[in-house]
């Protein structure tokens, strides 16, 4: 499958770190010519065309997107990978950061896709890609608001996919369990005990490992390409038996 994506234009948001850039240099190897819609260009892969852009901005989301299409001659791929965490129980968390934290990882979903859509209904292989978590399967402590966003792109994911169906556009996500990003290296960071937290992440998942960006990014890829035509509203779980095992 190493040209399944030769001739094609895919968009990766959050595509300068962790998973995004995994993505996005993945998609490039197989073919793709690839942007990254993120707020930094520091991390973006060689290669891929970096975009400063805010998906919290629907101006710039709408910018930026008719921009890459412009340059590329169009756009077939979007892979909606931008988000942030929040750490805490339900009572934790103010409304401004309730309201940050849902902007960025579902409603910014929404403006790319919105964005993107007069281009896809326009290209022979259409796909959205959304990137949720194995927490909107099970309930994690402290990830209230966290995991209150992932289930809505769960619940988001399967809503497009029957809105796009009609139209051949495919519409799939990735569920990873706890992955090695960036994002889990900053809060072990601030662990009272990173060594222990580090073991209990490692633990909760069946595989006895944290999930590698390079894996998520080969699940995504695999939705994405062509040869899944038939797949969409499906969710793929990439999480070390965390959702399903019990050991």
């Amino acid at each position: 499958m190493a040209d399944d994506f030769d001739g094609l234009v895919a968009i990766v948001t959050g595509g300068a770190s962790g998973i995004g850039a995994a993505t996005a240099r993945l998609l490039r190897a197989r073919g793709a010519r690839v942007a990254s819609l993120d707020i930094g260009t520091a991390g973006v892969p060689t290669g891929v065309h970096p975009v400063r852009c805010d998906v919290t901005d629907a101006s710039a989301v709408d910018d930026a997107v008719a921009d890459v299409a412009e340059r590329f001659g169009g756009l077939d791929v979007v892979v909606n990978n931008a988000g942030i965490g929040a750490v805490g129980d339900v009572a934790e968390n103010d409304d401004g950061e309730w309201a940050r934290v849902l902007d960025v990882n579902v409603t910014g979903i929404a403006r790319v896709t919105r964005a993107a859509l007069p281009h896809l209904r326009r290209s022979a292989h259409p796909v959205v890609v959304n990137t949720c978590s194995a927490v909107a399967f099970v309930g994690v402590r402290q990830r209230a608001l966290y995991s209150a966003t992932k289930g809505a792109v769960l619940a988001l994911t399967l809503a497009m996919a029957a809105d796009h169906a009609a139209e051949g556009i495919r519409v799939n996500a990735v569920a990873p369990g706890t992955a090695d990003t960036p994002w889990v290296a900053r809060l072990l960071e601030a662990a009272a005990d990173p060594v222990a937290a580090a073991e209990a992440l490692r633990a909760r998942q069946p595989l006895g490992r944290l999930v590698a960006a390079d894996e998520v990014a080969w699940a995504i890829a695999s939705l994405a390409s062509p040869a899944a035509a038939s797949t969409t509203g499906s969710i793929l779980r990439v999480d070390g038996g965390m959702t399903s095992l019990r050991t």
